[in-house]
């Protein structure tokens, strides 16, 4: 095996930053040097998760409990977007710590200790995350935005070997979505997945304008059940403009029109407007193992987002392994690459 990722060889020049919302800009820092904290869990990130009973019923948590893992993710590249992974024997979870560039200040390995009371656990598309409450409403958990209340939350532990990936199987997978998220220990964990075989297809959700109301149906395109000739991890805003101009989307339609003077709702009627508002875009590609579809999501403003896919894995000559996190969304399995040297491809 050897690791891919081919460089881009598209015909624009592409800046590439670090996820849908606004961009990350990395920053480089020397070790830091800190005191490590040193905690007692006195529950388990399942047992934690647990107390989660049913979907669109956010669990506020007012006891005392604190949990103990082991960083598995890492932001450096952009792929991984204001969220913490820990991990421990029970299982993992997602902390929504509402910080860029954690990388310095989290190190895969490293044990981190949450204070969970004042806490929210929710859910997102099925995936449980650790968070605020949303005051908006909009979703169960929001970010822990503020510094001191991350300060009094969120503890950093000593440096310790980092996590070896789980292997999973295709059966490890069909069980994990049988159980969902509620019961399953796999789904927030640094896992390994291989002999993935592309499946010809994308899912890529465009907006019309990404400043105006992103729920609204007319306001949406999706880009779903072929592959659009998309070659890329996924597309920075150059990347996504580089495919728009060269009219690879043009047969793409939104479901009513946002424009009411405009002769249809397809792309190529409002290219006008969707150069004006391009933004970088995660896709979503899919690879398949045995009969399991895999979606692997690549954010717009990671780092290899306009990176070119081997040939060979989108004609299926070969499969790749992959290493990252295991998530779940709305029943499906949705994977997320720690970094461009997560994908190796069998020769």
């Amino acid at each position: 095996m050897r690791k891919i990722l081919y460089s881009l060889a598209f015909a624009a020049v592409l800046l590439v930053s670090c996820e849908e919302w606004e961009p990350v800009f990395t920053k480089y820092e020397d070790e830091p040097t800190f005191k490590p904290v040193e905690m007692t869990p006195n529950i388990t990130i399942a047992e934690l998760k647990a107390l989660y009973q049913k979907e669109g019923d956010p669990v506020k948590i007012d006891e005392e409990l604190i949990i103990g893992g082991q960083v598995v993710s890492e932001d450096r590249s952009g792929n991984i977007y204001k969220e913490l992974y820990i991990q421990d024997a029970s299982g993992a979870i997602s902390i929504k710590m509402g910080q860029y560039s954690m990388y310095n200040d989290y190190k895969p390995g490293q044990w981190v200790y949450v204070k969970c009371s004042g806490l929210t656990l929710g859910s997102y598309s099925g995936m449980l995350q650790l968070g605020f409450m949303d005051p908006s409403g909009d979703y169960e958990t929001a970010y822990l935005e503020e510094k001191n209340i991350i300060a009094t939350h969120v503890f950093k532990g000593k440096l310790d070997t980092p996590v070896q990936p789980l292997e999973m199987k295709e059966a490890d997978l069909v069980e994990a979505l049988k159980e969902g998220s509620l019961k399953s220990d796999k789904f927030g964990r640094l896992v390994t997945l291989k002999g993935l075989k592309y499946n010809g297809k994308i899912f890529c959700l465009v907006y019309i304008d990404y400043d105006k109301d992103t729920k609204l149906a007319s306001n949406r395109i999706f880009l779903s059940d072929q592959t659009y000739g998309v070659t890329t991890w996924a597309m920075t805003k150059n990347g996504f403009l580089a495919y728009l101009n060269a009219g690879n989307f043009d047969k793409a339609t939104s479901s009513a029109p946002y424009y009411p003077d405009r002769a249809s709702t397809s792309v190529a009627d409002l290219k006008d407007i969707l150069i004006k508002n391009a933004s970088a875009y995660s896709v979503s590609q899919y690879f398949i193992v045995g009969k399991t579809d895999v979606q692997i999501r690549t954010s717009g403003y990671a780092r290899f987002a306009d990176s070119q896919m081997d040939p060979r894995i989108l004609t299926g000559e070969v499969t790749i392994d992959v290493t990252g996190i295991l998530a779940i969304y709305n029943g499906g399995i949705q994977f997320t690459l720690i970094d461009e040297n997560s994908i190796s491809i069998n020769e």
